[in-house]
């Protein structure tokens, strides 16, 4: 009897072991998958330049309102308006660049965390968004005489932006912040939530530089013999905006940029 229990000890003790193995083996191979995670090469260096052409791009615009258009204030009608291009370059082209790539910047950061701060920086866009907003509609109010609203091909792709951003704050909170969704639901909104979120950044890529465009016009002002020093430099502005813009996209569809599948993700991890 003796010795019958203590086999029977001894198989118990087993499996024991063998479990130990197993979560030890697990845990060591979440770690190495951490320690990989964080060295993909070249992905620092990539996001140093995509942070330093973003702070580029608002310190061009600001020094553009600030030499060329007689900077900032709420008492005259062009400083109210030059409110309206700094503040859309900040919000949707700066802050929805790192909110689009929140989830690789931040790789050890559970997903719960990230999908928060990813919801977060997007109701900031929104708020300041709205008052870029308003100064830009406001300043044509104002003048004498009133300048047309929502005649020029720049503010007809800035409403649509607008209007897909909302769609995109509205559908990604509740699929995927209201705990009462499906899992099944989640797993078949996420890519589009994905395609539609690159989509519009593209797309208000595309309408500020079409809002630069227009300032190069009105610069001319039919004086097409020669090219004034401020249309030169909308121009290189124009083209960071583009260069920001595609690398932005580049780092979200290369495949070795993404974040690797972490246990406490769940479903939303579909090419985040």
């Amino acid at each position: 009897m003796v010795t019958v229990e203590l086999e029977n000890d001894n198989n118990q003790k087993m499996p024991r072991s063998n479990n130990n193995n197993c979560v030890s083996n697990k845990q060591s191979s979440q770690n190495i998958e951490l320690k990989n995670d964080d060295q993909i090469p070249g992905y620092l260096s990539i996001y140093k330049v995509f942070q330093l052409i973003g702070i580029i791009l608002i310190l061009s615009v600001f020094l553009w309102l600030q030499i060329y258009r007689t900077g900032f204030g709420f008492s005259e009608i062009i400083q109210i308006c030059n409110w309206h291009p700094l503040l859309m370059t900040i919000t949707f082209v700066y802050l929805f660049a790192n909110s689009i790539l929140h989830f690789r910047n931040f790789r050890k950061t559970t997903k719960q965390k990230l999908k928060m701060q990813h919801a977060t920086i997007h109701s900031c866009i929104i708020i300041f968004g709205v008052l870029g907003l308003w100064t830009g509609l406001n300043s044509n109010l104002i003048a004498n005489p009133p300048i047309p609203k929502f005649y020029s091909l720049h503010s007809w792709l800035g409403i649509i932006t607008v209007i897909m951003f909302l769609f995109q704050y509205t559908s990604g909170f509740i699929s995927f912040l209201y705990p009462e969704i499906a899992m099944k639901y989640k797993k078949v909104v996420m890519p589009y939530h994905i395609i539609f979120g690159i989509l519009t950044f593209a797309l208000s890529i595309v309408t500020s530089v079409l809002g630069f465009s227009e300032k190069i016009m009105f610069a001319l002002n039919q004086q097409h013999e020669y090219m004034p020093t401020e249309g030169l430099f909308l121009n290189c502005v124009g083209i960071v905006f583009i260069v920001y813009g595609a690398l932005v996209v580049y780092i979200l569809i290369k495949p070795e940029y993404k974040r690797s599948y972490k246990p406490d993700d769940g479903v939303t991890h579909n090419g985040a």
